[in-house]
């Protein structure tokens, strides 16, 4: 299991994670706060801005105060380092 550092030591199961999303549009703004009203937000901004919300496949919202291309790169460089660990060892 992988997981991606999302800002002050936090961290989260890079499988688990379903969408990463910009916290400046209505809907996401919606969703958050649906979300904090169903006590289903996970906020690790350490009181700064929020800067990417992150979706998990337990409808989990998390707030993270570091940059959703930030996050979305530490992702694929998590998938790329499963990929290699797929591949055959080469003789």
């Amino acid at each position: 299991m992988k997981f991606i550092n999302i800002g002050f030591g936090n961290m989260v199961a890079a499988n688990r994670v379903i969408a990463l999303a910009s916290p400046d549009s209505a809907p996401i703004k919606r969703l958050v706060q649906d979300a904090k009203d169903d006590g289903r937000v996970i906020d690790v901004t350490c009181g700064r801005r929020t800067r990417a919300v992150i979706i998990t496949d337990s409808e989990h919202v998390l707030l993270s105060a570091i940059q959703t291309e930030t996050i979305s790169n530490r992702l694929g460089d998590s998938a790329a380092a499963s990929d290699d660990e797929d591949l055959p060892e080469e003789e």
